[in-house]
């Protein structure tokens, strides 16, 4: 199989994809907001991984950006925030070559060739001469983080001063996966908007365009099911045996703060190697459990902040383990641990 095909077989990324499932509601608060000419100027755009966040900025991206008149009636009259895949703007997004539009997003580290573990600081600092130059056609100059939660210290604060001083017609769309994590410094400067995971049905159909299968195949219908709204992990999930590694991860989630070492070395023996599928339907699995902790509504602070932190450490962990090609059993067993200390209390 050619490069090529191998690209052919990869589902769209958010950019260049022209179809959102299952989050009618966040489109139309968006566009009402546009079609009002009373936009705030930053959306914190929330919600676990895998449910439409970034193709829902870049569809209002695509849309401000080929209607930057929002008392024009073409937009007046628009029910949706869809444009066409054929229109310049959307072409141009697809291929990157946007002027007016800024995307803050891990880049690949040259010396490793993988992704880097956040958002490098000075490519945040961009934003700042971004949103300091004359704007093109429309004058309309938009910037996408995705996502806010993958920017470090340094990063947040820059972000956090083009946040402050916004300029005229700037908007700024930040996907996140967890709004809870986000400095609450940024989130006081944001409208929250918080998408819900889909219905297995929107999953099983999204999956069902990006793999070119049936909504109605026996593995799509089982990888919606238990997908937990999420297409990504949907897609992760009909990926080799990643179904029945992620049941074997729940079972084991299930038992906390309970942990059972043997089975930790059979999972540890699982991961081993550098396939990066496994590494990431395991990650996967773990953050939906950590997500849907964050989101129970509890209100013991001291908990929520374990869990928080337990998140931090997780992804870290996993992230260095990724680029630097580290041993996976060892980070079983620490993923395990934070886990089981998060459980307690």
């Amino acid at each position: 199989m050619s490069a090529a095909d191998d690209d052919a077989d990869q589902p769209s990324p958010p950019r260049a994809t022209n179809v959102l499932y299952g989050q009618g509601d966040a489109e139309r608060t968006l566009l009402e907001a546009y079609q009002g000419c009373r936009l705030p100027h930053a959306w914190l755009i929330s919600g676990p991984a895998g449910i439409g966040k970034a193709t829902l900025a870049y569809r209002m991206a695509r849309f401000v950006l080929a209607h930057p008149d929002p008392r024009a009636a073409t937009v007046q009259s628009a029910n949706s925030l869809h444009v066409d895949a054929d229109y310049p703007v959307a072409r141009r997004i697809a291929a990157q070559a946007q002027g007016d539009l800024l995307v803050l997003e891990r880049t690949i580290n040259e010396k490793t060739n993988k992704l880097r573990l956040d958002i490098q600081v000075d490519d945040v600092r961009r934003s700042v001469t971004f949103f300091g130059s004359t704007a093109g056609e429309g004058g309309w100059r938009i910037a996408i983080v995705d996502a806010v939660d993958e920017l470090n210290a340094a990063g947040a604060n820059a972000l956090l001063k083009v946040l402050e001083e916004p300029p005229r017609r700037a908007l700024l769309l930040l996907v996140s996966h967890s709004a809870a994590r986000v400095l609450p410094t940024i989130r006081s400067r944001c409208r929250v908007l918080a998408l819900r995971p889909l219905a297995a049905g929107d999953v099983a159909r999204a999956a069902a365009v990006a793999t070119g299968r049936s909504p109605d195949d026996a593995d799509i219908v089982a990888a919606a099911e238990v997908a937990e709204g999420s297409v990504r992990r949907a897609l992760a999930l009909l990926d080799g045996n990643a179904l029945e590694l992620r049941n074997g991860i729940i079972a084991l989630l299930d038992r906390l703060p309970a942990v059972d070492p043997r089975a930790l070395h059979a999972l540890g023996d699982r991961l081993y190697g550098t396939d990066p599928a496994t590494l990431a339907a395991f990650l996967d699995t773990v953050n939906a459990w950590l997500s849907a902790r964050l989101a129970a509504g509890t209100t013991d602070r001291a908990h929520l902040a374990r869990v928080a932190e337990a998140w931090e450490k997780v992804n870290r962990a996993a992230g260095e383990a990724e680029e630097y090609n580290l041993e996976r059993k060892p980070l079983v067993f620490n993923v395990f641990g934070w886990l089981a200390e998060a459980s307690r209390g």
